[in-house]
Order: structure tokens, then C-alpha cells, then sequence
């Protein structure tokens, strides 16, 4: 019986070009994940590496074919609804000619998990994302943590409190909206530290506790009123 030597069957295949990286930077808003993200990807461009940005269509906040930092940095990208569609749209000549894809708002793509890991595993590209970890109740937001296990890299970054000036790790809502994709910025959003993250959500919690307290307070008496009738009749 032949014996499995798994040194061969990892040998037996040569891979044709280099192999491909993937790196996550993570983080609240304004924690400067695409600023870290630029700042990469202009490094690798000015290390003579091809690189194309891209972010989710559905950030309009600033630009529609750029990727813009809080403070006004720009750089020109691809704004699609999804990453599949990427290959298509850039050309089958210039994906090839690629060496980096830098990816803006991962949080928004779907198809994020599937492209990060053909793009590096299979055809050799070095993959830089920014996107944000969780959402503004403290819960995962799309995909960006299933990266971290295909991920050569991981930076968690933070912000500073705008209560205290803390280090911040999460993102608070000014907002009453409960949907969990609502894009904004500073007009929606703002870092906090742990201690007024949970301050801000008592506050925020206060009036929908008041209400349903005077709803069941109402159904109550309006209970109270039609037994006393009934029995009057």
C-alpha cells in the first residue's frame, strides 16, 4: 500500500506566476480605513504595480467614481453593485495586467468572500480591503469578517470618542432609522468608546421604552374601560 507523501502532492503542481495576498483593514467609522487603504494602494503604485480601486455603487456620499476620504483625499475607482461584474467591466486584457485590487466599503458586497478568494488564490492578485466589522448595534455587517480567514493581514484601527477622546471601537447612530445599511457621515454617524457607546444607547432606548410603556398603559385602560361597561350592561 502506497503511502501518501504530502509533500509531493503539494509539489506536484507548478503554479505559474506569483501567488496572491489579501489584507483587511477594519474598524468603526472614522477610524481612517481608506485612508490607511489609499495610502497602500499608492504605495504599490508607485512601486510600479498596477493597481485598480474599487468601491460599492451605493456610496455616493462624496464622489461617484472616486474614492474619498473623510478629510477630501480622492482616488479614482470603479463604482459597481457588485465585484463579480468587475472582470467585465475593466476588460479581460487589463485584469490580467493587474498586480493590487483595492476594495472601499467591503461591508457591501455580497459577492466579497468569493472574488477576495478566486482574485488571490487563483489568479495571483494582491487583494487590500477596508470595510467596517460591525454595524451600528455592535453585530457583524456583510461579509468583511469572513476575510479574516483567507487574510495574510488584519489591522483593526480605531477612532477617537467624540464624547471623551477616548480610543473608539464602535459606531453610534444619531439617527432614529433602523435599517442596518443607511450611508452617511458625520450628519449620522459618530465614533464612541465603550462607556458612551452604552450611555448613548440607554439614552437613544429611553423614548421607545416611554412608549411602549404609555401603549400598554392605553391598552390597559382602554381594557379596564370595557370590562367596567360590560358589567354596567
Amino acid at each position: 500500500m502506497a503511502s501518501f507523501n504530502p509533500s509531493t502532492a503539494l509539489n506536484s503542481k507548478d503554479l505559474s506566476g506569483s501567488s496572491g495576498e489579501i489584507h483587511v483593514f477594519i474598524g468603526p467609522m472614522f477610524a481612517g480605513k481608506t485612508t490607511s487603504l489609499l495610502r497602500r494602494i499608492k504605495s504599490e503604485s508607485n512601486n510600479g504595480r498596477n493597481v485598480a480601486m474599487i468601491k460599492s455603487s451605493k456610496d455616493t456620499r462624496y464622489a461617484i467614481n472616486s474614492v474619498v476620504t473623510h478629510d477630501g483625499v480622492k482616488f479614482p475607482c470603479w463604482a459597481l453593485p457588485d465585484l463579480t461584474s468587475f472582470r467585465q467591466k475593466i476588460g479581460e486584457d487589463a485584469y490580467q495586467k493587474l498586480d493590487v485590487i483595492g476594495i472601499d466599503e467591503a461591508q457591501f458586497f455580497e459577492d466579497l468572500y468569493d472574488f477576495c478568494c478566486k482574485a488571490a488564490d487563483v489568479d495571483g492578485k494582491t487583494v487590500i480591503l477596508a470595510g467596517l466589522d460591525g454595524d451600528y448595534l455592535r453585530k457583524r455587517f456583510g461579509s468583511v469578517l469572513d476575510i479574516i480567514p483567507l487574510a495574510d493581514t488584519v489591522t483593526k484601527l480605531t477612532a477617537r470618542c467624540e464624547m471623551c477622546g477616548k480610543k473608539a471601537f464602535f459606531t453610534f447612530r444619531k439617527t432614529a432609522a433602523i435599517e442596518t445599511e443607511v450611508i452617511g457621515g458625520a450628519d449620522v454617524y459618530m465614533p464612541l468608546c465603550r462607556q458612551h457607546y452604552m450611555n448613548g444607547k440607554a439614552v437613544a432606548e429611553t423614548p421607545k421604552n416611554v412608549i411602549e410603556s404609555t401603549k400598554v398603559h392605553h391598552q390597559t385602560t382602554q381594557s379596564s374601560c370595557l370590562e367596567a361597561a360590560t358589567l354596567a350592561l
